[in-house]
């Protein structure tokens, strides 16, 4: 299976993490980018996904 790759919008709005932010996780090196040529900038959907972990609260069930 080929791997799958989604432009930075894309994964923005598939996610509702702003641009700018995945921009500055790629910088701290929390998610993998990849480029082609000098401006093609893409991210692996799954490595966009595993910024966002779930939040336990306390005192709560469901």
């Amino acid at each position: 299976m080929a791997q799958q790759y989604e432009t930075l919008t894309q994964a923005a709005e598939r996610t509702g993490i702003s641009q700018r932010t995945l921009r500055r996780r790629i910088a701290a090196g929390d998610l993998p980018a990849f480029v082609s040529g000098r401006r093609i900038l893409r991210v692996r959907p799954q490595d966009v996904d595993e910024l966002l972990r779930p939040l336990f609260t306390c005192g709560r069930t469901a």
